[in-house]
């Protein structure tokens, strides 16, 4: 496989969606069977035994004792693009046949579907995701959640390479084709929720409002100065002529250092806090997610950099990947490539045929001299 044809797989995949004219493509929804069919097949005639896992990743193996694992995930954003994760499941069919490998194509990354992410990722290092929606989930797709325990990833598997997309403007700013990842950021998640009074917006004086809207707006200004993003806003009753009772918000946090974003994120509640007290608002919430900042592997990646001829940049991720939920297991180690435009989660989003060529050498020089650590 050349760039052309890891880009034209990639395309193919994008055609498997739940929503004609958009590429939309959830955990475990029923166009993930046609990704299982067509990667499955493209596994198949690389040399790889495919299977299926009770996690619902798709997984295809070849060569005896110790091997590497390469990987990303296959569900998608909603009205996403064509690459984010799917490049790195093709990119390690391209690469499989020059060595004992392992390709993990996972079953959701994103989160979408149950608000959850890195639920394939986290079967594979003994973390699964059981909550009772997850589980009917796997049921409905016909696979059998008591089998979780068989998605382990196998001792024989010593180490983990992703490639992925930057998803963001660096690269394209130093017109560089690829980074070796050092670190992923840490994230927090919360659900946030402000509760004032609903009431007439056009009998209700503004002095004796309770607008819970009002209030989720000022602290979103807050949260934006320090850094952190609000990206989802849900307002009740959500009639033009009502003054909203209770707002419900997104909170995401991200750094490379978990203490700072830990601080972030109690800085940013306890500032809801103080706000609601004053507007007369109460204000609850749900952290939903904790997962602290992953040091990745770079020595061996940055010598095959060097070696396919390219320069070595180093860069921290600000979005989440699979590698780090495999580093909890086994060395791991990320390869971003260039994003044109800066543009990910977007139909627009896109790789260059050279880029891929490079990554495709690097990944080759990778192979050629890994060895368990």
């Amino acid at each position: 496989m050349d760039a052309h044809e890891v880009i034209a797989r990639c395309r193919r995949l994008a055609e498997c969606t739940e929503e004609p004219g958009h590429i939309t493509r959830t955990f475990l929804s029923p166009p993930m069977r046609e990704v299982h069919a067509l990667a499955g097949a493209w596994m198949r005639s690389a040399g790889l035994q495919v299977r299926v896992d009770a996690a619902g990743n798709l997984r295809g193996a070849c060569g005896e004792g110790s091997r590497l694992m390469i990987g990303s995930h296959l569900d998608t954003v909603p009205h996403a693009g064509a690459f984010d994760g799917i490049l790195g499941v093709m990119m390690g069919i391209a690469l499989a046949g020059r060595r004992p490998l392992e390709v993990a194509g996972f079953s959701e990354e994103e989160g979408v579907r149950f608000g959850t992410p890195f639920i394939g990722s986290r079967a594979l290092v003994g973390d699964p995701v059981t909550g009772s929606e997850v589980l009917g989930a796997i049921r409905e797709f016909g696979l059998d959640p008591d089998c979780l325990p068989d998605a382990l990833l196998s001792p024989d598997v010593r180490g983990y390479l992703e490639f992925h997309i930057e998803q963001g403007p660096v690269l394209e700013s130093l017109d560089l084709p690829l980074a070796v990842v050092e670190a992923v950021a840490g994230q927090s998640r919360f659900e946030v929720c402000f509760t004032g009074k609903a009431n007439h917006a056009g009998t209700t004086p503004m002095h004796l409002r309770r607008d819970a809207l009002a209030g989720a707006a000022e602290w979103i200004g807050l949260v934006e100065r320090e850094g952190a993003t609000v990206g989802w806003v849900e307002a009740e009753p959500g009639a033009t002529n009502v003054i909203a009772g209770s707002v419900r918000a997104s909170l995401d946090v991200r750094h490379a250092r978990d203490g700072e974003r830990r601080r972030i994120a109690d800085c940013l509640l306890q500032g809801a806090r103080e706000l609601a007290h004053r507007r007369g608002l109460t204000v609850e919430w749900e952290q939903k997610l904790d997962q602290p900042a992953v040091d990745l592997r770079c020595d061996q990646l940055e010598r095959a950099v060097e070696a396919a001829g390219y320069p070595v940049h180093r860069m921290v991720s600000g979005a989440g990947h699979d590698a780090m939920i495999l580093a909890r297991k086994v060395p791991s180690a990320l390869l971003f490539l260039r994003s044109p435009g800066g543009i990910s989660h977007h139909p627009d989003e896109a790789v260059l045929p050279a880029d891929v060529e490079a990554a495709l050498a690097v990944g080759a020089k990778y192979l050629e001299a890994w060895r368990p650590e």
